[in-house]
């Protein structure tokens, strides 16, 4: 996501190098590169031109800061930019009490509105309100059994104990096209039950098309005028670009929608849409989906989404993840292991599990500031973790705890076991090994203890990010000629 965009961004920049001042004959050249960047990744013309011209008015005779250059301090500027155009900010979705509160769902066909349905009412349970869905799309074939499976799923996997139901009447699919207002009639009891069964949310997911036309804008009209949604929101696909935004424009004029999210920004996409559809429909971004499980909904931040644009990385997000797979208890028993340098396979294993629910490795690393474009030519494969997995179950309880007891015949037997090679199993203990000291020398006290462990860390040409993985090189995968001279040494 926004790889050739922060390239772009970082060449133009890069060309301010040396100069004292940002003038208007230095920065016209890099506000062309950062245009066609812009218009490359599917922004609109009228707005890519507006956002040049606001930074150019900014930046012209602007005096460099001392502390930094004048790369920087065109960073600086563009970075606010992004956030005034991406914002202001309004990720909340306001409850009304007493409930429910009705959220009308509305999108193109495609776009992904079922499962975000879906991802809105695991969103709820996490934070510990009772929520309806309803199927109110009688025009897609199987739209209602699709949106019962993803809402059951969420019920039996979400996190949250808040209860979570689904509401649809397959019979009335028959008789679209008869009765235009079939579709009003499932919300409407959709609403009563919701009502009758105190629950906080009710979710309306309405019919989409291919194409806006004015059969569709007549029907949500329709649910609109009949059941009054406390709030409108438009799923749009970051995917198609302007295309996208065009949608969102016209679902804009005819429902007057309350807000956006932003669906599949974990794909290639250019990321033209985040940028321009603040801008164009007035409605504010409020979540943004970055995968198919429930839990994949971020809320919307413009300040964060400009750094990830920028190559600044989002070392928030990182740690809301974090938060959400580790307990503190948890991280307090882990913290009190590394304090008295006592880590052992069992941990390790407990550390990988709860890093691989968190997501892909390279979508993660990702998030750290600098990181996402070193990143691009580096096919990080997530397998290598079930190899991982596959090494330390194959290993004993007493192995697990030292990995002293090891030795040719043990190493044969936990690749064997594992469908690995010893070398990859030797790789993984020695490292794992490394890390052990550097952790016991941290904790054998003051600055002579960290002293050590730097030194360690200079010797092994810095500590690997996670003991047996290889991201060296232009893949993250050790190559069959690599394990055949291991297997030669």
């Amino acid at each position: 996501m926004f790889e050739n965009l922060s390239e772009r961004f970082s060449s133009a920049f890069r060309s301010l190098s040396g100069r004292g001042t940002i003038s208007e004959s230095n920065v016209r050249e890099a506000l062309e590169e950062i245009r066609t960047a812009l218009l490359e990744a599917d922004v609109e013309l009228g707005v890519a031109r507006e956002f040049c011209d606001e930074v150019m008015r900014k930046a012209t005779g602007r005096e460099v800061t001392k502390s930094l250059k004048p790369g920087q301090e065109l960073v600086g500027i563009v970075h606010d930019e992004l956030v005034a155009f991406m914002g202001p900010e309004d990720s909340k979705l306001y409850l009304v009490d007493p409930g429910p509160t009705i959220i009308m769902m509305c999108g193109l066909q495609g776009s992904g509105k079922t499962t975000t349905c879906g991802k809105l009412a695991a969103y709820f349970k996490k934070a510990g309100r009772s929520c309806l869905v309803a199927a109110a799309d009688l025009q897609r074939p199987a739209a209602v059994e699709q949106l019962q499976q993803v809402v059951e799923g969420v019920a039996l996997h979400a996190k949250g104990s808040s209860r979570i139901a689904f509401y649809g009447e397959p019979d009335k699919c028959a008789e679209y096209g008869k009765a235009v207002h079939a579709a009003v009639g499932v919300c409407r009891r959709a609403v009563d039950k919701a009502r009758a069964e105190r629950f906080d949310v009710v979710i309306l997911d309405t019919a989409g098309r291919l194409h806006v036309n004015d059969e569709l804008m007549k029907e949500l009209e329709s649910v609109r005028v009949s059941v009054q949604p406390h709030q409108i929101l438009l799923v749009v696909d970051s995917m198609t670009g302007q295309d996208a935004v065009r949608s969102a424009k016209a679902f804009h004029e005819r429902l007057s929608v309350d807000g956006v999210i932003l669906t599949k920004l974990d794909s290639d996409t250019r990321g033209g849409a985040a940028i321009t559809v603040k801008k164009v429909t007035g409605a504010p971004i409020k979540f943004l989906g970055t995968g198919e499980k429930f839990d994949a909904l971020d809320e919307f931040s413009a300040k964060r989404m400009a750094g990830r644009i920028l190559g600044m990385g989002d070392v928030v997000a990182l740690v809301e993840k974090a938060r959400e797979e580790v307990s503190d208890e948890e991280a307090e028993r882990m913290a009190e292991k590394l304090a008295k340098g006592q880590l052992t396979m069992d941990d390790f294993l407990s550390q990988m599990k709860s890093l691989r629910r968190m997501g892909p490795m390279k979508q993660l690393l990702g998030l750290l500031p600098g990181v996402g474009s070193a990143l691009k030519d580096i096919n990080i494969d997530d397998k290598q973790f079930d190899r991982l997995e596959g090494m330390v179950h194959s290993m004993t309880a007493e192995e697990r705890k030292n990995l002293k007891l090891f030795n040719k015949g043990r190493v044969r037997r936990i690749a064997e076991g594992s469908g690995t090679t010893p070398a990859e199993v030797n790789r993984l203990t020695s490292q794992f090994e490394m890390v052990q000291k550097m952790t016991a020398s941290m904790a054998s006290g003051g600055m002579a203890g960290r002293m050590q462990a730097a030194k360690q860390m200079a010797k092994s040409g810095g500590m690997p990010a996670m003991p047996g993985m290889n991201f060296k090189g232009s893949s993250a995968t050790v190559s069959p000629k690599a394990r055949f001279k291991q297997r030669k040494k």
